[in-house]
């Protein structure tokens, strides 16, 4: 029985050497692991810091003034950039009102000169209808100047001129101012007043010279004596 007992005995302690060198084995791979992924940590925060260098080092390279500087010049660019597209616009609206300004002054001069001219030509025509009407009337004064005869016979032919002017006057219009209905300062001119109570209160006395109208336009006012 002992014999047995100390066989066992023998047995486990043999086998107690195997599971600490085990042990040992399985502890020296766990470190190995760790120190890999405390390496590998290390490697990734050294890129890291390393990029954070790498950045800091440019960003120190650029003054703060500088930075400012440049965001400056950007917003300016854009204000410029703006600022010459609305030039631009603005440009071809001048354009086109200068166009339109140019085009208005021709127009403009050509109706004044077309006007200019047809007011000439109105004018040349109202001349010659009553110049065509008052010729007849000097024929015959030249023709009663180179008649001799007695004074009777020059009043007859002064008649006939007056009523030859007096047919022109119809045939263009023109009429005698009437005085009927005492003075108005539209159509006479008073030259003299008198106080007389044979006469009413601006009553025309005497016609010292005609006035004419053609249609409502006085040619010319009559020159008249006024009482009261």
């Amino acid at each position: 029985m002992n014999t047995s007992n100390e066989k066992i005995l023998e047995e486990e302690n043999a086998s107690i050497p195997n599971n600490e060198d085990s042990l040992r084995d399985e502890t020296m791979e766990t470190q190995s692991d760790v120190q890999e992924s405390d390496e590998f940590a290390q490697g990734e925060e050294t890129e890291t810091v390393e990029a954070e260098v790498v950045e800091e080092e440019e960003l120190k390279g650029v003054e703060p003034e500088e930075l400012l500087e440049s965001e400056k010049e950007k917003k300016m660019n854009k204000k410029t950039k703006k600022i010459v597209e609305e030039n631009a616009k603005l440009l071809i609206e001048v354009n086109d009102f200068k166009d339109k300004y140019l085009r208005t002054a021709a127009e403009y001069e050509n109706f004044r000169k077309r006007t200019v001219k047809e007011k000439e030509g109105i004018y040349t025509d109202a001349c010659a209808d009553v110049l065509k009407e008052v010729l007849p009337v000097l024929d015959n004064l030249e023709r009663a100047l180179s008649v001799e005869g007695c004074g009777e016979e020059l009043r007859t032919g002064v008649e006939m001129t007056v009523r030859l002017f007096n047919d022109a006057f119809n045939k263009l219009g023109v009429e005698e101012l009437a005085l009927e209905g005492g003075f108005d300062p539209n159509f006479h001119n008073a030259v003299m007043h008198v106080e007389d109570e044979q006469y009413g209160p601006n009553e025309i006395v005497e016609v010292f010279q005609k006035g004419y109208k053609k249609a409502n336009k006085v040619l010319r006012h009559s020159m008249v004596k006024v009482a009261n």
